[in-house]
């Protein structure tokens, strides 16, 4: 995947409470992505832009966009990602 085209996928990271709690015990990341992609293209994206391996990807809708909760492979590099993004 080019990276203009994963730049377009996710939006921005997106951090509440429950968010960062993810980060620390279930080495989840999430983000608000475009509205018409898919679970595929979520993880391809990640992987192109971060260099990380993603496990799972789960979404949801809710009012402020399209959410994408991206579980990674290896232990630890969620709250390693978080830091390099300045969410931490």
């Amino acid at each position: 995947m080019r990276l203009e085209d994963a730049q377009k996928i996710l939006k921005r990271p997106y951090v509440t409470e429950r968010t960062f709690d993810q980060i620390e015990k279930e080495n989840k990341l999430c983000f608000l992505v475009d509205d018409k992609v898919s679970k595929t293209q979520i993880a391809s994206a990640i992987q192109a832009l971060y260099e990380v391996k993603v496990d799972a990807v789960n979404t949801s809708r809710t009012i402020r966009g399209k959410k994408a909760f991206v579980r990674l492979t290896e232990a630890g590099k969620a709250a390693e990602l978080a830091t390099k993004l300045g969410l931490v």
